[in-house]
């Protein structure tokens, strides 16, 4: 019985004694968890977006966003793509061209505008460095020399105003610092492919001022050969130029003043899009033997020529008063060009296929955009933040769309300025 008693006293005291060490051993693994979650959060780089008009930690952001840093997008385009070459890269966005590299349509979430019209306006809006590009030909703008490209997914008119219903594509460039930087990138590829671009910046006068210059050169051969002529290497030639230069002043620590000037030239003779008759189906999505990837059969087009010319500049200042900063944003951009194409793909004789008319067809641009914000942000990290601002946008823009049908049908003039569009169909 003795024993007994003390085998029970012992068993008692080494359970007392486990029941104390448990509150030291959860408050030791607690610490050793919270260290390891401050050691993995230090070794994942902090991914910082402008999804809300200013610097932000992703993870903060209450908005659907997906972002690529200037290495990937870096990646993409050493093959000389265009634009578009962003679709299916970020999960939900798509893009597409019926004029080659000229007016992409976007999608995201499969929401977009399948019109192909150069006055068509689009629900998803492309933002290069604070200015909207809202006309289609503006948003073929290269993209070289980017930091980030921020896709914001859903409605987004709060802050960046309208059309854009299904989400923004935004874009902002390196600027120019106090610590030199460059970059530069040549690739060479099949059918005479060459894409370069190149980008150096640093300070002109330490702590007060600094500049940025970047461009791009990108070229290719014609290598679509024309099976009704039997000319070989009719099409698919172009030549895109671009250059965009930077100054930024900061004479004070609050005040930074940021200028912005920039110029594309796309020229090529079999550069818009060329298209291919009956090569689909019937009653599917599979490519039928119509389809040859270097031949075609076109008896018109005017070689399918595209030209366009544009430029514009910007003028960001920024006032920090503490607790909010003053940002006001003045832009301009125009751009004029064309584009001829055999559109129905074929010849009404030789096919491929049956094909019940000819329509040759050039559409024609000449675009002046202004646009002002105005905009006042607070600074604070905490739980409350506000931002209030105006915004003026005028566009103003005529669309010439001509066709060499037979029977040969009138121009058609569209002719829109500051949202107002009237079309008129001019007489031959």
């Amino acid at each position: 019985m003795h024993q007994d008693r003390a085998t029970i006293r012992s068993r008692t005291r080494w359970l007392v004694t486990v029941a104390a060490a448990l509150p030291l051993m959860a408050a030791a693994g607690a610490a050793q968890a919270q260290d390891t979650e401050s050691e993995q959060e230090s070794a994942i780089p902090e991914i910082v977006v402008t999804a809300q008009r200013r610097a932000e930690n992703i993870q903060d952001v209450p908005v659907s966003v997906a972002t690529m840093d200037g290495e990937q997008l870096q990646t993409i385009f050493d093959s000389g793509n265009d634009i578009t070459a962003l679709a299916t890269r970020v999960p939900g966005l798509y893009a597409e061209s019926s004029n080659g590299r000229v007016a992409p349509r976007f999608y995201i979430r499969g929401l977009g505008n399948t019109d192909f019209d150069l006055a068509a306006s689009q629900p998803v809006s492309v933002i290069m460095d604070d200015v909207v590009l809202e006309n289609v030909a503006l948003k073929s703008t290269p993209v070289f020399d980017i930091e980030r490209v921020e896709v914001l997914r859903g409605p987004q008119g709060t802050l960046f105003g309208r059309n854009t219903p299904a989400g923004i594509i935004k874009f902002d460039t390196v600027k120019p610092s106090d610590t030199f930087s460059a970059q530069a990138s040549v690739s060479a590829g099949t059918y005479g492919t060459v894409s370069a671009d190149a980008g150096a910046g640093g300070p002109i006068v330490p702590g007060r001022l600094a500049a940025r210059v970047s461009v791009l050169f990108q070229h290719r051969d014609n290598w679509i050969d024309n099976g009704f002529t039997g000319q070989k290497n009719a099409y698919g030639q172009y030549d895109e130029v671009a250059a965009r230069g930077q100054l930024l002043f900061t004479p004070t620590e609050a005040f930074s003043a940021l200028a912005n000037i920039h110029y594309r030239r796309f020229d090529g003779e079999g550069a818009a899009a060329v298209f291919r008759a009956n090569i689909l189906g019937p009653g599917n999505n599979d490519l039928n033997g119509n389809f040859k990837r270097d031949t075609v059969y076109l008896d018109a087009g005017g070689d399918n020529r595209a030209q366009y010319r544009g430029w514009g500049s910007s003028l960001k200042l920024d006032y920090d008063f503490g607790s909010a900063v003053l940002t006001s944003i003045t832009a301009y951009e125009t751009t004029q060009g064309s584009s001829r194409a055999d559109v129905d793909g074929g010849t009404a004789t030789d096919g491929p296929g049956f094909i019940p008319f000819q329509s040759d067809t050039q559409d024609s641009l000449d675009l002046n955009q202004w646009t002002q914000e105005v905009r006042l942000a607070s600074t604070g990290g905490g739980p409350f933040g506000w931002q209030v601002g105006a915004y003026y946008f005028d566009s103003d823009f005529t669309v010439l769309t001509e066709g060499f049908s037979f029977p040969r049908l009138p121009p058609c003039v569209t002719r829109i300025r500051a949202g107002r569009c009237s079309a008129r169909r001019a007489t031959s």
